[in-house]
């Protein structure tokens, strides 16, 4: 019953997704057409029903209804609650659901409360925002059906991949989804403003917060996930350039792009064609990484393993969508004029150059990823990884973090940068003497460059705060200074865990000690214990710092009966200078434990680093959503004052 209804809901929401294209089109021909009444009830309702059939399917995982395919291949009767109710996006068809659920209700927020643009530039979103939600519910009704049943109902079901079952699965893929939603909805405006020619500030300003949101939310999910991989798959790396991986850093890189043109159109009416063409190369790597996730063409511990028909239905999908778009773009160019101008020193020129060199970072990503697999279909194997990534995008990334320190300081439109020479003359000097510091004791060039940078881009991110009173800095400055500040923090972390990092692998009997960096850690036991759906060997560990008081800590080599699989679960002691990190390996002969341990320091400053820059992004989207409440309320005393004078 439960599932039958939300199966009726998803193509009840569908229906209504054309009839809410149909009508847009219809008005974007005749104002006065009758449905344009009703095409933001008809994105409302819709947002409505695929919640609505989301609650449905959450609720067949909670009560393990083994009729439903779905539940029976990705739950178990024995499942603790929390890993049920996650397993509900830990798969295809169920993560898909949830991506149209956030794209419904993102519509539907846009029909409600958006108030800002002229109406036909609405009505021609919420047509867009259609387009693109009838793919995904065809996708998901006739080719990857969440409500599919099974006759004759098994006795119990096959479980969650052993990888999933962590507490991370419960936020990280949502906070991802929210992100590339959000995209879809900047998307949307994009395609919209083109179709009414309003391409203008009030249109970035409409767009704005759906991609300071989106970005907030990629952030965070990226941040999660990294953290996640980290502790989870006990290989004590951070960032592997995993093509999904990658999926997920496309997206978050064209995002933060737009994000910096579409403030620029919106407080100063300049790059009107970056911010709509930034709008859909977001969405599109937002499509790439769905493809790539779910195509069956990659082999990764983040991919869904699914039919590649799958794959060319979102490939068919990405070209209708990108393809369309593209066309519009090239119908209406003509209409989207330059804008105002600048001077070559000036907040706009920084902004620009640090697009530019995004999107350099974008297409060396983009390259890296497709590649092997390009050439893995032409027959050839090619590896490509951290070597090509790293020098590739060091080539972008240097010269980006040197004019970010900058342009902050910088006056829209004209400048002089003799200005601004005194306030940069620590961040300049901090650059140059912590960089001949860690050359001079043997740091590789790279992580020198990150610790400079990173030290140094700290002292700038503090300057545009300088000669201020706090008190009446507004919110989106502070998130300003903070997002980058957390750039600072976190590149200072990825350079001290590629240059400090001690790693040690062992063969260890119980009561034997090993030194790792400035730890000693000794095997006190080897104990069986049991969860709830798995068993596994934990290893006893005392570790104490340069003689300080031990920390306990306990590996353990877990194996799960549904379904079967062996997992390393690591076991971390963190101090505010890094984290010691263990893994307990297979029993050699003689007794003996492999166990493989690492001293990582500052390496907890990556996803502190995260954190900040997520902070600065949601203190930003504060800010401008009070300061658009108010100018709403300030139009809406204007315009009660005049009716009242007419009468």
């Amino acid at each position: 019953m439960i599932a039958t209804l939300g199966l009726a809901a998803l193509w009840l929401a569908a229906a209504l997704a054309a009839l809410q294209l149909l009508g847009g089109l219809l008005v974007l021909r005749s104002a006065e057409n009758p449905l344009a009444a009703v095409l933001r009830g008809l994105a409302a309702v819709q947002g409505g029903l695929v919640a609505l059939s989301f609650a449905c399917l959450i609720w067949v995982f909670v009560e393990t209804d083994l009729s439903v395919k779905l539940v029976a291949m990705n739950s178990h009767s024995a499942k603790p609650m929390l890993f049920k109710v996650a397993a509900t996006w830990g798969n295809h068809e169920g993560s898909m659901l949830l991506w149209v659920t956030i794209m419904a209700l993102g519509g539907a927020c846009v029909a409600l409360f958006e108030r800002r643009l002229p109406e036909p530039a609405i009505r021609a979103t919420l047509a867009a925002q259609a387009f693109v939600s009838i793919g995904f519910y065809a996708f998901l009704l006739f080719a990857s059906n969440p409500f599919a049943r099974l006759n004759p109902v098994p006795a119990d079901g096959q479980g969650l991949n052993p990888l999933l079952q962590d507490p991370g699965l419960a936020f990280h893929p949502p906070t991802l989804y929210v992100g590339y939603v959000g995209l879809s909805i900047a998307f949307s405006f994009a395609v919209g403003a083109l179709l009414t020619r309003e391409v203008s500030p009030a249109f970035a300003r409409a767009m704005r917060p759906w991609v300071l949101g989106a970005w907030v939310f990629l952030t965070l999910g990226i941040t999660a996930g990294s953290y996640w991989a980290y502790y989870t798959l006990g290989w004590g790396g951070w960032w592997f350039w995993d093509p999904v991986e990658n999926a997920s850093l496309m997206p978050w890189l064209a995002a933060t792009a737009l994000l910096h043109s579409v403030s620029v159109l919106a407080a100063r009416n300049a790059l009107r064609a970056w911010t709509v063409m930034l709008g859909v190369v977001a969405f599109s790597m937002s499509m790439v990484g769905t493809f790539l996730v779910r195509s069956g063409v990659l082999v990764s511990v983040h991919a869904f393993a699914v039919d590649p028909l799958r794959g060319q239905f979102i490939l068919a999908l990405l070209a209708l969508n990108i393809g369309a778009a593209l066309t519009v773009f090239a119908l209406r160019a003509a209409s989207v004029t330059e804008g105002e101008r600048f001077a070559a020193t000036s907040r706009e020129s920084a902004l620009v150059f640090n697009n530019v060199m995004l999107t350099g970072v974008l297409g060396i990503v983009l390259v890296g990823t497709l590649y092997p697999l390009l050439a893995e279909a032409m027959g050839a194997r090619v590896s490509v990884g951290p070597p090509y990534f790293n020098a590739a995008g060091a080539i972008f990334v240097v010269p980006m973090l040197l004019v970010l320190m900058a342009g902050p300081m910088l006056n829209w439109r004209r400048d002089r940068l003799s200005r601004h020479i005194r306030k940069l003359a620590v961040p300049a000097v901090l650059l140059l003497l912590i960089g001949a510091a860690a050359a001079a004791f043997g740091v590789k060039l790279l992580p020198a460059l990150g610790l400079a940078l990173g030290l140094a881009l700290i002292a700038a991110s503090l300057l545009p705060l300088l000669g201020r009173r706090l008190r009446t800095i507004k919110l989106a400055l502070w998130g300003m200074a903070l997002a980058h500040l957390g750039v600072a923090v976190a590149l200072i972390g990825m350079a001290s865990d590629s240059a400090f990092t001690r790693e040690k692998l062992i063969a260890m009997q119980v009561g034997q000690s090993v030194e790792v960096g400035p730890w000693k850690v000794v095997l006190k036991r080897i104990d069986p214990v049991a969860g709830p759906n798995w068993t596994a060997l934990e290893a006893g560990l005392e570790a104490s710092y340069a003689g300080t008081a031990a920390w306990q800590l306990a590996p353990q080599s877990r194996s799960f009966w549904t379904p079967p699989q062996q997992v390393n679960h690591s076991a971390l002691a963190t101090r505010w200078n890094g984290q010691l990190y263990a893994v307990l390996g297979e029993q050699t002969e003689g007794g003996r434990w492999q166990l493989r341990l690492w001293w990582k320091p500052f390496v907890t400053l990556i996803w502190i680093g995260g954190l900040l820059v997520a902070l600065g992004g949601f203190l930003a989207l504060l800010g401008r959503v009070a300061s658009d409440i108010r100018r709403l309320v300030a139009i809406d005393k204007i315009a009660d004052r005049r009716k009242r004078q007419e009468r």
